[in-house]
């Protein structure tokens, strides 16, 4: 898969691009939702994964722009947060992840999550 991950923390990006790229996925890295979102618009992406809190444009406003693009619309997305999940997923209801994963970042769960959207590539679902 080729996966758009987006952290504005250089930590977490260091982190999981190695991990993924031991999965054989090719990852690009954005650091804000702003140049992720353009570089969403040059080239095709099989998954994003986006941070919550970030500089310039957040997750959510972010994931939002990628839902409403016919060119983005259809692409999975696991949202990460260092915020409560259960609150997350009450704040994110009209929106559709694949998976909210908590941070610090559980990598087993990041995979699991990763893994289950390489399977089944069946599109999104509302938590």
């Amino acid at each position: 898969m080729h996966i758009l991950l987006v952290d504005d923390k250089q930590n977490i990006l260091d982190l999981v691009t190695p991990l993924l790229h031991q999965q054989g996925e090719t990852v690009v890295t954005s650091t804000n939702g702003l140049d992720a979102f353009e570089k969403a618009q040059q080239q095709h992406f099989d998954l994003y994964i986006i941070d919550h809190l970030m500089p310039v444009m957040n997750g959510l406003q972010l994931s939002k722009n990628l839902l409403n693009n016919p060119f983005t619309a259809n692409t999975p997305i696991i949202f990460m947060t260092t915020q409560n999940t259960g609150q997350v997923t009450t704040l994110t209801r009209s929106l559709c992840f694949h998976a909210i994963i908590a941070k610090p970042i559980d990598e087993k769960c990041l995979l699991n999550a990763v893994n289950q959207i390489n399977k089944n590539k069946t599109g999104r679902y509302s938590l």
